[in-house]
């Protein structure tokens, strides 16, 4: 439905540049689709928001306070993003220090 022609036209038409690879790959959105359902179920849909603006500070706050932080990844060796990368390079910077 995405390589339609209708649907590349509407893109065109409103000056929308298309992020897809080849017709059958899906390989390149399965990360982001995995980060959008763990932010759903870890997060979003425990939540009702009265604003956009309640929304993206309660997204923004689970992003940088925990997901980044302290929430440990399977793909990172059960590390925290933050430790991950303080490990991998070795960093002695405020955001390593626990």
């Amino acid at each position: 439905q995405y390589t339609g022609m209708d649907y590349q036209q509407l893109l065109q038409e409103n000056r929308m540049q298309v992020s897809m690879n080849g017709v059958g790959s899906y390989y390149d959105n399965a990360p982001i689709e995995s980060f959008f359902g763990t932010l759903k179920q870890e997060l979003v849909h425990h939540r009702y928001y009265q604003t956009r603006a309640e929304a993206m500070s309660d997204i923004f706050f689970y992003l940088e306070a925990f997901y980044n932080r302290r929430r440990r990844h399977s793909a990172l060796d059960y590390l925290s993003p933050i430790d991950f990368e303080c490990n991998f390079f070795a960093l002695s910077t405020p955001l390593c220090v626990h």
